[in-house]
């Protein structure tokens, strides 16, 4: 069972479902700027992806800065209740799959979580190339 934490309105975040589709799953889709999040289920999420809260924060675009959360002296714990509060500040998306979970910055870090691809050359939808004819990668993932 594949799950994602999307945002439609971000362009990574259609990606890599697209991504996900495209190789032949069906994904659990959850729309948490609509579902909004728990403190367990980010934490949980947080250790299985090898994150913290400060590591999954999303800076841009978000009310990160006008929260003060961009300071070093901001805790975890502080960081993790404001994303309670506002669930845009998690950074996306999040992909559970049997084979583990990231945060999948960028699109095609999904890949490292699928069994199956998409056959042949595929494009992201801005027209970045991410897997050749051959279904290889064209580039490593960083």
């Amino acid at each position: 069972m594949l799950v994602i934490y999307h945002n439609p309105e971000c362009g990574t975040s259609r990606n890599a479902l697209k991504i996900i589709q495209d190789a032949g799953y069906s994904p659990i889709v959850i729309e948490y700027l609509k579902d909004g999040w728990t403190g367990a289920q980010l934490l949980g999420l947080f250790a299985a992806a090898n994150l913290t809260p400060k590591q999954a924060l999303r800076t841009t675009k978000s009310p990160a800065a006008e929260l003060g959360l961009l300071a070093d002296t901001v805790s975890d714990q502080e960081i993790l209740e404001a994303m309670i509060q506002h669930p845009i500040l998690v950074n996306r998306p999040i992909v559970c799959s049997p084979q583990g979970v990231k945060l999948c910055r960028p699109s095609e870090v999904v890949l490292d979580l699928l069994e199956s691809w998409p056959k042949g050359s595929y494009y992201k939808e801005d027209g970045e190339q991410i897997l050749n004819i051959d279904g290889t990668r064209t580039s490593p993932v960083p």
